[in-house]
């Protein structure tokens, strides 16, 4: 691993995040209506709503309250949120690991069904073979890879929690284990659909090469040929597509979380939108900028270790 190599993305980290800083922060602006009022509630008088905006450092310069904001953040200090009337730093970080949680077991059930089926149906299919299997794998994976999300939740919740009552349609603090099931099912299944179709095509381009012709050749079985052989050369394009699917099921997350009340930071972030609470807003929203700006930086590390083209690229 060269220097320049970890400089070059250690860099492109530093200004995500320094991007992120600053497009949370004008997220206050933006916000409809007035955060003080949201934060002096419904019934409040102009005193008390006056009193909100100068609690808040509304009333304050933009400049001012930029550095502020940015000196909190140094200080790990996010605000505070006045809808739940707790530090947004604690709040984020007890959502975090149900978000982290269901998005990192999304991902490996994603890896361990796609890559052995992807490659199952490329190795059957090789030279033209069974082509009723490759259309119907190509046309199945496809309509299923292209379903949002949230319509797959809610598919899901109609089957499994309405009709055969087999699951919970929510999250149960008592059942955390079997509440996890549908959401990661919601998650999973279309990046499984997504993954499976490259390493399919992957598949059918590596067992054309002339080393994998050889193996075959040297009759050394199908085990050691495609485990040994083909899939080390499926890992660079699997290995990228995993990190980006994985940033995807993060932005996932906030509709399938909100459709089975997962405690994570989707559900936290339509709560905090809907109360207008404005720290908890960036809060969230900063932390999984920084969250998907470190994962790519994760990935781009371990292609570098893999395939060294990616270090000098």
């Amino acid at each position: 691993m060269t220097r320049s190599f970890l400089a070059r993305r250690l860099g492109g980290l530093a200004g995500t995040v320094v991007v992120a800083v600053v497009l949370t922060f004008v997220i206050v602006p933006l916000i409809p209506g007035d955060p003080a009022v949201s934060a002096a509630g419904p019934d409040a008088t102009i005193e008390q709503i006056e009193r909100a905006r100068t609690e808040l450092g509304l009333d304050r310069p933009l400049a001012e309250r930029f550095v502020d904001y940015v000196g909190g953040l140094l200080q790990g200090d996010m605000g505070h949120s006045f809808s739940l009337n707790a530090p947004v730093t604690d709040v984020v970080f007890g959502r975090l690991p149900f978000t982290a949680g269901l998005a990192f077991a999304s991902l490996a059930v994603v890896l361990l069904v796609a890559v052995p089926l992807g490659m199952a149906v490329g190795v059957l299919t090789r030279g033209g073979r069974r082509r009723w299997l490759d259309s119907a794998f190509g046309y199945t994976t496809a309509v299923v890879a292209a379903i949002p999300p949230y319509v797959m939740a809610t598919f899901l919740v109609l089957v499994f929690a309405v009709s055969l009552q087999v699951l919970p349609p929510a999250y149960s603090r008592s059942r955390v284990g079997i509440s996890l099931v549908l959401p990661l099912m919601a998650l999973a299944i279309p990046s499984i659909c997504f993954i499976a179709r490259v390493v399919r095509r992957e598949t059918a381009v590596v067992l054309e090469q002339d080393y994998l012709r050889t193996a075959r050749g040297w009759r050394l079985g199908a085990l050691r040929t495609y485990g040994r052989y083909a899939l080390p050369n499926l890992l660079t394009s699997t290995l990228t597509l995993s990190g980006i699917i994985l940033i995807g099921m993060l932005g996932g997350a906030i509709t399938v979380e909100t459709v089975f009340s997962w405690p994570g930071l989707g559900l936290g972030i339509v709560n905090a939108v809907t109360a207008k609470d404005y720290p908890l807003i960036q809060g969230i929203v900063l932390v999984l900028a920084v969250l998907a700006a470190a994962l790519t930086l994760a990935v781009d590390i371990v292609l570098g270790l893999v395939d060294p083209r990616v270090r000098h690229g």
